[in-house]
């Protein structure tokens, strides 16, 4: 079974709290092997082929990602490593009260990740926060639909 590497850009703890569910979900129900990451200080090396990586990040500011995930993000766009073999999926968090911004931090994670080669699994989730559905339940309910669809895959 392919490892699964959760790695999580978040501002006020939303996200982490989302992927902790996420975890905990993925490990306990489906029996993978699990990595957690805050992104604070992390840099490209930490995709490596073989796993599959969950990328879970809010929304910042003007539609950048958090102020934790900004390092990862700027060497990404920066250093512009070969991502080819990487597999990944995105759950954002977002307001859709800022329109032209909404879930930007998960977007520019899937735009970036996806210039520079790596592959996208399954659809990229998306939680609104005027939804009145906590990140975390949206989260798992995303993550059952996601993993279903992408399990043979990953087997």
């Amino acid at each position: 079974m392919t490892p699964i590497v959760i790695l999580v850009g978040s501002m006020t703890g939303n996200a982490e709290f989302a992927a902790e569910d996420m975890q905990q979900i993925l490990r306990d129900e489906y029996g993978r092997q699990v990595e957690f990451f805050l992104m604070d200080n992390l840099d490209a090396t930490i995709f490596m082929p073989g796993k599959v990586y969950l990328i879970c990040t809010s929304t910042y500011g003007e539609g950048e990602v958090p102020e934790n995930a900004q390092r990862l993000y700027r060497e990404l766009c920066d250093g512009r490593p070969d991502l080819s073999g990487i597999r990944y999926a995105v759950f954002g968090l977002g307001d859709s009260n800022y329109r032209e911004t909404f879930n930007f931090g998960g977007k520019r994670f899937d735009d970036i990740l996806g210039t520079l080669g790596a592959s996208r699994l399954g659809e990229r989730g998306m939680h609104d926060a005027r939804s009145c559905i906590a990140p975390e339940e949206f989260g798992r309910d995303w993550l059952y639909g996601w993993f279903a669809g992408v399990r043979e895959a990953i087997d």
